[in-house]
């Protein structure tokens, strides 16, 4: 599984004019599923997002979580992040999961954030034309590959 984890101030996510998932302080993650991928790659993906120390304690230095904050976490399902582009200009996408199957992973990364007690976890909605709209915080963007490629 692949993930781009953005600190965000807020950050909503629209299908059709209609917000359908929002957040406040937290957490935005565009989440993709590739081929291949399983519980381990979940549960380490999922340990990650929870768990990063990207938020400021008192001293101003990157030791919270989205945990330790009570913030929330936006999870957005990105197909794109296995695009391969390394031939020519348009992105192959042969490296991601059939859709039945990454929308069933999807799910069970939402539910394994939710029991993993983040204070509001909100979503976008599977397969569909999404407009995500944030305010990164810092910027902080933090890539993650459950297969450590990067």
């Amino acid at each position: 599984m692949r993930a781009v984890v953005q600190r965000c101030r807020r950050a909503h996510v629209t299908v059709d004019g209609q917000v359908v998932g929002a957040i406040e302080q937290g957490l935005c993650v565009l989440l993709g599923a590739g081929k291949g991928d399983g519980d381990a790659d979940l549960a380490y993906v999922v340990d990650k997002v929870v768990n990063l120390r990207i938020f400021a304690d008192d001293e101003g230095k990157m030791n919270r979580s989205v945990l330790d904050i009570g913030g929330g976490v936006l999870l957005v399902s990105q197909f794109t992040l296995y695009g391969d582009t390394r031939k020519g200009r348009r992105p192959a996408f042969i490296d991601a999961m059939d859709p039945g199957p990454a929308e069933a992973l999807y799910e069970r990364a939402v539910a394994a954030v939710r029991a993993a007690g983040v204070a509001r976890v909100a979503t976008g909605v599977f397969r569909a034309d999404m407009q995500v709209e944030l305010v990164n915080d810092g910027p902080v963007t933090i890539l993650l590959d459950s297969r450590k490629q990067f």
